[in-house]
């Protein structure tokens, strides 16, 4: 099981808005196929493990035991359901991390599996599982996209000059990290303020992949439109309480939000099937997600040798845990996760 999650891993970026999933096939405890969900939209971790098995192996199919990091699917989606593959195949005995929360499956397939004979075993390496879609089970079983909060800061604790100008605080090698963040998610977020007065582009240009889906609350559509965010360059949605409308690359998507705006907000990712969101800033922004407790994971790059002076003050997390730390050059990245929620 632990290679079905080494598998699984290969397809982060590429398969959203399904789940990461490996599957490995075990005859006599020697593997005799392998594979990986790949690509969204083609085949499934089981279709590939089995088509693995070389001529030679085939006939031992009917003799093997597979292993998936996550329950087969029942239902016909953009491909069979991989259930009926297992069955066709004579596969006696199925090894399952965990159930899917996606409402088609959510223990259908386990139970197909064993209507048709097969033993199945589940829950081996199940909070590892978990934790490893954590994006796809938070969006199914929350209702809402799983959020990552990111900032750099100064080792005072400051992620602004006083006057907002532009202060370089991560290092260029940390930046290429922070865009390979950017291109496993589905989406960035940016508030008004940061939108304006840093004018960023929110691509990962620095890294290999595709860029995620760039989003910008603009409530009264005050943001000029010179600014990167509107070159066209990536699809752009700008949540306000003004308009809905679309124009080539850019969609405008209004927001009920009378009383508060991040629910609105989430409800909204939901609706669009958005699983995950990287925030960026601003401050206010970023301190509003902790505040409300909509956040699932922070990564805070700090700069060992940098003070910033009666600067803005970056956010402060409550209700969290230390999960890692990592040197790179000057800084030190912190990520934590919420104590409350799945990860």
């Amino acid at each position: 099981m632990h290679r079905c999650l080494q598998l699984a891993k290969l397809g982060a970026g590429h398969v959203a808005p399904n789940p990461m999933v490996g599957a490995v096939l075990v005859h006599q405890h020697r593997i005799i196929g392998e594979g990986y969900h790949e690509v969204y939209g083609q085949a499934h971790a089981e279709v590939n493990c089995i088509g693995s098995v070389i001529e030679d192996d085939k006939k031992l199919i009917p003799e093997s035991t597979l292993y998936v990091s996550l329950e087969p699917c029942a239902h016909h989606g953009k491909t069979p359901p991989c259930a009926d593959l297992i069955i066709k195949h004579n596969i006696p005995h199925v090894v399952v991390a965990c159930r899917d929360s996606y409402k088609e499956v959510n223990g259908k397939g386990i139970q197909k599996l064993q209507q048709a004979g097969i033993n199945v075993m589940v829950g081996i390496l199940q909070k590892e599982a978990q934790g490893l879609n954590s994006r796809f089970f938070t969006f199914h079983t929350k209702q809402r996209p799983y959020i990552i909060l990111k900032w750099a800061q100064s080792n005072n604790g400051n992620i602004a000059n006083e006057d907002f100008s532009l202060v370089k605080i991560s290092h260029d090698i940390t930046d290429r990290l922070v865009h390979k963040w950017r291109s496993e998610e589905a989406a960035i977020l940016v508030g008004t303020n940061t939108a304006l007065k840093d004018n960023p582009s929110l691509t990962n240009r620095l890294w290999q992949g595709k860029n995620p889906l760039r989003l910008v609350i603009d409530k009264q559509l005050q943001l000029p439109p010179t600014l990167h965010l509107y070159d066209g360059a990536v699809k752009t949605i700008v949540f306000n309480e003004v308009k809905n409308e679309e124009q080539n690359n850019l969609v405008y998507y209004k927001l009920d939000a009378s009383e508060n705006l991040l629910p609105a907000l989430l409800t909204a990712l939901h609706q669009l099937g958005i699983q995950s969101v990287f925030v960026e800033g601003g401050a206010t922004l970023l301190q509003s997600f902790i505040n409300q407790n909509y956040w699932d994971e922070a990564r805070v790059i700090t700069n060992g040798i940098l003070s910033i002076n009666n600067g803005t003050k970056a956010p402060q997390l409550n209700n969290n845990s230390l999960a890692s730390t990592q040197k790179i050059a000057t800084d030190t990245i912190s990520t934590y996760f919420n104590k409350h929620h799945i990860h």
